[in-house]
């Protein structure tokens, strides 16, 4: 087994002995036997271990058993954390699994950045690869789920998944190799047990071969998945744009030609974590000759315009109002305003640009104040004598929901003076009366 470790660390090229290697270590058989044949081949490694605290005393002893394992086989460096892993899951409202799993991965990530190590050692097997294709199928993952679990994921390397767990029992037998057993191991309440104990035993009755028929079976699917990939992302870099502010837009009418439409809009919108029920409805809204509705992942959003689906990450900050002083001649946030007060107007010329205004300076209250669009607003336009919705003007420019929500506008009071970028107020306006002028800029 050893010859078979070496070569599958070669063969993927997963480290080398230069590299810093990091193992999470529970001290079960998995990852003790992963420690053996990493001390046997020659690498040098550190270990963590977390105490989620969820199995009493018994969570105590697997620490003492790791620390005593490290100082055994002079392992310098032996990290050790507890968790509250009860309160994160209810603070986190997720389940408990999921919850260990972040906090885990979550710590490794930082014993990696401070400490400079280059890979984490996992001791996950082809079992574990097996059971997670099936889960993966379970909650609809698409073909990413199928090649379970690569041997590697950024700097996570899995160098046991060769080995099937039956092989890594026989081994451990054969090299008398302590370890400690995980009572929840037992729990048939977790999905992942539950499909090791009562339904993969079914599979091996029905097929004594299934064990070697799914490692296959999971590398052929790895390999379509490349191919497959390779379609999706030319689709992608052909239809989706990227704007400079973040913003993805999608042209309606490149996804009503692709097909199999479900597929494509599956791999093109689960990236941005919307579920399969979510995508279905996106599917129908691109038949539909309504524009503005909302669909929302729990990271994104996306908005169905009319000739667009608009994707834009979502923010928890507030939206935020900025004061402009009287004395203030420039701005750079959240827009780069430049401000001049003018009173020698005999050689003044109006400017066409619109992300040039001049106001009369006598009408204006200060501080003016920067703000997005509020339902109910309106404003009188430049030209007319008469108050309109902004929700109107709005729909005059066809501006989509993101649209709406990024206008910023200009107030003096609680009174609308400049749409920015847009359209003036008609009521600021300079005229044959004004004194002083208040020329704003929009770099």
């Amino acid at each position: 087994m050893l010859e078979q470790f070496d070569k599958f660390i070669k063969d993927n090229a997963l480290f080398t002995q230069e590299n810093r290697l990091l193992v999470a270590l529970s001290g079960g058989m998995d990852s003790i036997v992963l420690c053996d044949l990493l001390l046997k081949a020659g690498y040098k490694f550190a270990v963590a271990h977390c105490n989620f605290h969820l199995r009493g005393e018994e969570s105590d002893a697997d620490a003492v058993f790791v620390k005593k394992y490290a100082e055994e086989h002079n392992i310098d460096q032996c990290f050790m954390k507890d968790f509250d892993t009860v309160s994160y899951m209810r603070q986190e409202k997720k389940s408990l699994e999921m919850a260990a799993r972040q906090l885990r991965y979550d710590w490794f990530k930082e014993l990696l950045d401070q400490y400079s190590f280059d890979y984490l050692v996992t001791g996950h097997h082809s079992d574990d690869s097996a059971e997670t294709m099936f889960i993966n199928m379970l909650r609809g993952t698409g073909i990413s789920g199928l090649h379970g679990i690569l041997p590697r994921s950024g700097q996570v390397v899995r160098p046991l998944l060769f080995a099937s767990k039956a092989k890594i029992v026989q081994y451990a037998q054969k090299n008398d190799i302590q370890h400690i057993e995980d009572s929840s191991n037992q729990s048939i309440e977790i999905i992942r047990n539950r499909i090791r104990k009562e339904v993969f035993p079914i599979f091996r009755e029905i097929a004594p071969n299934f064990d070697i028929t799914i490692r296959r079976e999971i590398e052929r699917f790895r390999q379509t998945e490349q191919v497959f990939r390779t379609v999706i992302d030319k689709v992608r870099q052909n239809i989706i744009i990227y704007d400079k502010k973040g913003i993805v837009k999608i042209p309606i009418a490149s996804l009503k030609e692709l097909n199999p439409i479900k597929i494509f809009l599956f791999e093109i919108f689960s990236q941005y974590g919307f579920n399969e029920a979510t995508i279905n409805m996106i599917e129908d809204s691109l038949f539909e000759d309504i524009s503005g509705k909302q669909f929302f992942s729990e990271t994104f959003r996306a908005i169905r315009d009319r000739e667009y689906i608009i994707i834009n990450e979502l923010m928890d900050e507030e939206v935020k109002e900025y004061a402009i002083e009287q004395q203030q001649t420039k701005i750079i946030e959240p827009l780069t305003l430049q401000m001049e007060v003018l009173r020698d107007l005999q050689f003044i010329s109006i400017p066409k640009q619109k992300t040039i205004v001049m106001l009369d300076y006598d009408l204006l209250t200060f501080p003016l104040v920067l703000r997005k669009w509020k339902k109910g607003d309106s404003f009188v336009p430049f030209g007319s004598n008469k108050p309109k919705k902004l929700s109107d003007f709005f729909t005059n420019l066809k501006y989509s929901l993101w649209d709406k929500e990024n206008q910023w506008l200009l107030c003096s009071g609680e009174d609308i003076i400049w749409v920015v970028g847009k359209r003036l107020d008609d009521r600021f306006k300079i005229t044959s009366q004004t004194k002083t002028i208040y020329k704003i800029v929009l770099q």
